[in-house]
C-alpha cells in the first residue's frame, strides 16, 4: 500500500516536532535566552505535532474503511435481506392467523464475524 509510508512519515514528523519543541522549552526554562526556529516557539511545535498526528490518524481511518468496505457492505446486505424475509414471514403468518412464536430468530453478525 502506498499510503503506509506516508502515515509513517507523518508520525515521524510529529514525533520530531515534539522533540524540537521539548528542546526549545528546556532551553527557554534553563536560560534567559528565548529560542525560536523560523519564528516558531515550543508551543507552535506542539501544535504542529498535533496536526501531523491528526493527519496520520485520518489516513489510518480512511485506509481501514477502504480495506473493510466490501465486507461491511455484504454484512449490511445480508442484514437487510434477513429483515425482509422476517417481515414477509410475519406478514404471511399474520394473515393466516398464525402464531408468531414459529418465526426464526434473527441473529446479528458481530464485527469480528467474517
Amino acid at each position: 500500500m502506498l499510503v503506509l509510508p506516508l502515515i509513517d512519515l507523518m508520525i515521524l514528523l510529529g514525533t520530531a516536532s515534539l522533540g524540537v519543541g521539548f528542546v526549545i522549552k528546556v532551553i527557554n526554562l534553563s536560560t534567559r535566552y528565548s529560542p525560536s526556529i523560523f519564528g516558531f516557539n515550543s508551543l507552535d511545535f506542539v501544535v504542529i505535532a498535533g496536526i501531523f498526528f491528526t493527519f496520520a490518524l485520518t489516513l489510518v481511518a480512511r485506509s481501514w474503511m477502504k480495506l473493510n468496505e466490501p465486507r461491511l457492505q455484504s454484512l449490511r446486505r445480508d442484514t437487510l435481506a434477513a429483515d425482509a424475509r422476517l417481515r414477509a414471514a410475519q406478514h404471511e403468518l399474520g394473515e393466516n392467523g398464525g402464531d408468531f412464536s414459529e418465526l426464526p430468530v434473527r441473529q446479528t453478525a458481530s464485527a469480528d464475524h467474517r
